[in-house]
């Protein structure tokens, strides 16, 4: 068995962690642990969740890298919101995958540690769910799937759905369904749809299951 440390936004992307990729690693022998970051420090205190600065996430990583350097760790943060002196953020170009792809090796190369890959979501954990409008029935009506549905028709894959203030999935969502509740309809959505069909729809996604396969397993 071996342990993959994945190091997360917040407590929606940690109980998806807990609830769905857990089940679906651990049948390879893969064991993954949600750290939920932590954007400040005290003597006596951590306080977690959220990010502001791209300095604090590197901090953190290193330090959790050098806490764990026999085990590998990845990590879970949405590219919509990332802070603005993430490197290569502002200057990466291609087309989506492909900006994706430097700004990952842009922050890997500056943090510098072995045993670290970094992964964003593409744009937000949010967008994953779009895989499979459907499974929306949990917690709504087939009226309101349809206007999903709709979004999802209007981009190439579910990972297009943008990154505007107004726009992202979880804006789009919530617009949708006022009384969303960001980590419980979250995880109880993305538990019906099942990593399968995410990697399906979302390649990105797809990817790193892919790469943590190969860099946990071999």
């Amino acid at each position: 068995m071996k342990n993959l440390y994945i190091y997360c936004e917040g407590q929606t992307e940690e109980s998806f962690i807990n609830q769905v990729l857990y089940p679906y690693l651990m049948n390879i022998g893969i064991c993954v642990i949600p750290i939920i970051c932590t954007t400040k420090r005290t003597k006596s205190e951590k306080f977690k969740g959220g990010i502001s600065n791209y300095q604090k996430i590197k901090s953190e990583l290193i330090l959790l890298c050098k806490q764990h350097k026999n085990e590998m760790l990845t990590t879970m943060f949405d590219y919509y919101g990332m802070p603005d002196n993430t490197p290569s953020i502002g200057n990466s170009s291609g087309n989506l995958y492909e900006k994706i792809s430097q700004i990952e090796k842009s922050v890997e190369d500056d943090i510098n540690m072995p045993n670290l890959f970094f992964n964003l979501i593409v744009h937000e954990f949010e967008g994953l769910l779009f895989a499979d409008t459907s499974a929306f029935q949990s917690i709504t009506d087939n009226d309101v799937i349809m206007k999903l549905q709709e979004v999802k028709n209007d981009f190439i894959s579910p990972e297009h759905i943008n990154n505007s203030v107004d726009t992202a999935p979880s804006k789009r969502i919530e617009k949708i369904i006022p009384n969303y509740a960001k980590i419980l309809n979250g995880t109880i959505i993305s538990e019906k749809i099942g990593v399968d069909r995410i990697c399906a729809e979302c390649k990105h996604f797809r990817d790193w299951l892919e790469k943590i396969k190969t860099m946990c397993v071999g």
